[in-house]
């Protein structure tokens, strides 16, 4: 069975967290939602507070050894919280450097900019942050999903028919050696 962490706090977009657990979940793989605290995490959607979700492991007590693969949602608070996270920056490190499947949508990317992995990689984001990424050194393409060796990206909530195929199909493959910080 594949286990998958979805690393998120609060803030993070509601259906780029609810779609791709689900999509994965119908899989048959075991769906962890990973954060830095307890209990639960609050969502976003439509410009508000939404529901609530509960945290199945803290990043004290997992690390990617642990995961096939690791999925980050976006939403603005979320990855703009987590990118200030030692724990959460090195989590994400290392998935990269045991080259998993790792898939990041929307505003998600703020988070692997600060992990410092997107250098030379093909990817794309949410527009606003487009700049960020090339700044730090991202080939970045608006398309619907973009995959660079098991490094899957989508723009937004509308990519997610496209980025939940994509992050299964790579989940499935395995490790991609070709996967890098």
């Amino acid at each position: 069975m594949k286990r998958i962490a979805i690393l998120a706090t609060n803030g993070f977009e509601e259906s780029e967290l609810k779609s791709p657990k689900e999509a994965m979940e119908k899989e048959g793989f075991q769906v962890d939602i990973v954060s830095p605290q307890a209990g639960k995490i609050k969502g976003w959607s439509d410009g508000n507070w939404s529901n609530s979700y509960d945290v199945d492991e803290t990043l004290d007590n997992v690390k990617a050894d642990d995961y096939n693969a690791l999925m980050l949602p976006g939403g603005v608070i979320n990855p703009d919280t987590l990118r200030h996270n030692d724990k959460a920056l090195t989590f994400v490190r290392d998935f990269f450097k045991q080259e998993k499947p790792v898939a990041a949508i929307c505003h998600a990317p703020w988070t692997l900019i600060s992990a410092d992995v997107v250098k030379g990689r093909k990817m794309t984001s949410y527009v606003s942050i487009k700049d960020d990424l090339i700044n730090a050194g991202a080939n970045w393409v608006d398309e619907e999903v973009v995959v660079d060796q098991g490094f899957v990206t989508s723009r937004n909530p509308n990519d997610l028919p496209a980025f939940n195929a994509k992050l299964i199909e790579e989940i499935k493959e395995g490790k991609h050696e070709e996967q890098h910080a």
